[in-house]
C-alpha cells in the first residue's frame, strides 16, 4: 500500500489540494453570500453596472435595475428588457475553479500568486466583454439567445480557463 502511495504521490496530492483549495474557497464564497439574502450581491451589482457603462460607450442606451422579484438585476438596452445578470454571470464561480486548479498545480510562490492576479483579471474582463456582447447580441437577435448565451458565450470564457490551465501547466507548474 505504501509503495501505491509513493508511486500515485503527485496525483494524490493534486487531489488533496484541489479539494481542500475548492472547499475552502467555496465556502468562503457561499458566506458571502449570506449577507445577500433576497437581493444580488455586491459583485453581481458592480458586474452589472460596468457592463451598463459599456454598452453605453458603445453608442447603446443601457440601464440595469434590481429585479423586482428576484435576486439579479435586469439588462435593459434602449429599453427593451434583454436579460437578467444573475450571481452565476459575476465571474467569481469560474475564478474559483482557476485558482483551485492553479494552486493544485504547484508552481513556485512569485509565479503562481502573479498567475492568479493576472490570469483572474484576464478572466474577469473576458466575462464582463462577454456579457456586453450578449446583451447587445441580445438585443440585436433575439431569436439567437439560445446559441449565444447557452454555447457561443459559455464555449469562449471555459475555453480562456482551459487556455490558461495549459499554460500554466506547461510555463510554470512543477511537474
Amino acid at each position: 500500500m505504501l509503495e501505491s502511495i509513493q508511486k500515485y504521490k503527485s496525483a494524490l496530492g493534486f487531489i488533496v489540494k484541489f479539494f481542500v483549495t475548492y472547499a475552502i474557497l467555496t465556502y468562503v464564497y457561499s458566506l458571502y453570500l449570506s449577507n445577500f439574502d433576497g437581493e444580488p450581491d455586491g459583485i453581481t451589482r458592480i458586474v452589472a453596472h460596468q457592463t451598463e457603462s459599456i454598452i453605453n460607450t458603445f453608442g447603446y442606451t443601457a440601464n440595469v435595475v434590481v429585479h423586482e422579484s428576484e435576486p439579479t438585476m435586469k439588462l435593459l438596452v434602449h429599453g427593451n428588457y434583454v436579460g437578467r445578470i444573475v450571481e452565476g454571470c459575476n465571474s467569481i464561480s469560474v475564478l474559483i475553479l482557476f485558482i483551485t486548479f492553479v494552486i493544485a498545480f504547484t508552481g513556485n510562490l512569485k509565479n503562481t500568486v502573479l498567475f492568479i492576479l493576472i490570469g483572474s483579471a484576464l478572466v474577469y474582463l473576458a466575462n464582463l466583454v462577454r456579457i456586453v456582447i450578449l446583451g447587445i447580441g441580445l438585443y440585436r437577435f433575439p431569436e439567437q439567445e439560445y446559441l449565444l448565451h447557452q454555447i457561443v458565450f459559455p464555449t469562449i470564457i471555459y475555453g480562456m480557463v482551459f487556455l490558461l490551465w495549459m499554460f500554466w501547466v506547461q510555463k510554470f507548474s512543477k511537474k
